[in-house]
């Protein structure tokens, strides 16, 4: 059976990183940018990142420019703009695609192993619903992920146990995040 240790990324650098260096860990990978109205999870992801990193808590930060354009910079400049304006630790990889024919394959497998199943309701949602799905029609079959600070929690063995749209509160992820972590 695969899971996320099957899987190579980049670093911001542009090295191989084997996810299997992570087995035995509790992972949020999360899909990121630094111009969009759900920037502000940072705050909360660095917190949580902080209070349970000892406990084997690993958080894997894949900024994304395929959102309204909402991740423009360099690998640098969004580095500094996340250490500077939220003073993020986390791990951040290289910016990568989440949708379309140049997707992450990581990606694609997060969503395929959890599937989007909507934003919740209410207005708000409403909204984003109506704006991702403009968005991503361009990429057909291939839209995986719908906005950006889509968060996939893993177990300590690299199974996907639980997808969180950006529309999720941060609370409820932490919750699941402690959960795993007992």
């Amino acid at each position: 059976m695969k899971t996320v240790y099957d899987h190579t990324v980049k670093d911001r650098m542009g090295n191989d990183v084997k996810l299997s260096d992570y087995s035995g860990k509790v992972l949020l990978i999360v899909n990121t940018a630094t111009g969009c109205g759900f920037t502000p999870h940072y705050e909360p992801l660095e917190a949580m990142y902080r209070d349970l990193r000892d406990k084997g808590f690993e958080i894997l930060d894949f900024p994304c420019n395929q959102f309204a354009n909402q991740a423009p910079g360099s690998a640098d400049e969004i580095q500094s703009f996340c250490k500077l304006k939220f003073g993020t630790e986390f791990p951040q990889f290289a910016k990568i695609d989440v949708n379309g024919e140049n997707a992450e394959p990581l990606f694609a497998y997060l969503a395929a192993e959890k599937p989007f199943e909507g934003f919740g309701k209410g207005i708000k949602y409403a909204a984003l619903s109506k704006f991702t799905e403009l968005n991503n029609k361009k990429f057909g079959d291939k839209a995986y992920i719908k906005w950006n600070f889509t968060k996939f929690l893993i177990d300590r063995t690299g199974k996907v146990i639980a997808r969180f749209e950006p529309t999720a509160y941060m609370k409820d992820v932490r919750k699941a995040v402690e959960e795993l972590l007992r």
